[in-house]
């Protein structure tokens, strides 16, 4: 089994972080920067700076926080929100991004994947996908949760790594904020049909929500907010309960 990764992500509204129950009812959870710089200290293997608004407002997503997380932290961190042109993934990397996620425009614009993963290398290139459980099947959500496509889960994960895509944000809508663990189905559904790595979001509470979504799906990572943010568990315990449990993390 591969070294997994654990990702705190970081949802910003209007230059601050927050944290909601599947995408709404936001609460402040703090200073973006300070957070970054915190988790890059203790043991965080990436990040993910999301802005959760760029797409709705209509907006970029800002460069000044990205210039600050990245004079911030000594770990790769993933920079999403708005984002639907090659001239603004080169704002991005050049202000200290890594990868950059792309999900609405994408989802209007299926060839951009194509389009920046020859301009930049798939591996700079996160698709994420954010997923509702409807009538038995996983169907994908635009603009922050707000629009449904039509699509299904499966189906958009596959061709998003066939237009070049070098990993997948998988985001449960329906668990997300709840605490009550990871969609292991869903994840699992798609880690096995597309052959690049596969990041599972929505729903951590505890260590062993981790130790599930690693042990029962092909995750290559798990992506968690609240329980990071508001201190109810720590990068170092989730990581320590893995480790004593035979799960290769670093």
């Amino acid at each position: 089994m591969l070294t997994k990764r654990i990702i705190p992500c970081l949802d910003i509204k209007n230059g601050r972080t927050v944290k909601g129950v599947t995408f709404g009812n936001l609460q402040d959870a703090g200073d973006p920067v300070a957070l970054a710089g915190q988790y890059s200290s203790r043991g965080a293997d990436e990040l993910c700076l999301l802005d959760i608004t760029a797409t709705l407002e209509g907006r970029n997503t800002f460069l000044r926080v990205v210039e600050e997380v990245a004079a911030a932290v000594s770990i790769p961190f993933t920079v999403g929100g708005g984002i639907s042109s090659e001239q603004q993934v080169e704002r991005l990397l050049s202000a200290g991004a890594d990868k950059v996620s792309v999900n609405s425009s994408a989802l209007v614009e299926p060839g951009l994947i194509t389009r920046l993963a020859d301009s930049f290398g798939r591996q700079c290139v996160v698709v994420a996908i954010d997923a509702r459980l409807e009538g038995g099947q996983w169907q994908v959500l635009s603009h922050a949760g707000t629009r449904p496509t039509g699509r299904l889960a499966t189906s958009w994960a596959r061709e998003a790594w066939e237009r070049g895509a070098g990993e997948i944000l998988l985001t449960s809508f329906t668990a997300d904020g709840t605490r009550k663990g990871f969609s292991l189905d869903i994840t699992g559904e798609i880690a096995r049909l597309v052959p690049i790595p596969l990041i599972a979001s929505g729903g951590a509470g505890e260590p062993r929500h981790f130790l599930d979504v690693f042990t029962r799906t092909g995750a290559d990572a798990a992506l968690a907010a609240g329980i990071f943010h508001y201190g109810v568990h720590s990068i170092e315990e989730v990581k320590s309960f893995l480790k004593d449990h035979g799960v290769p993390v670093r």
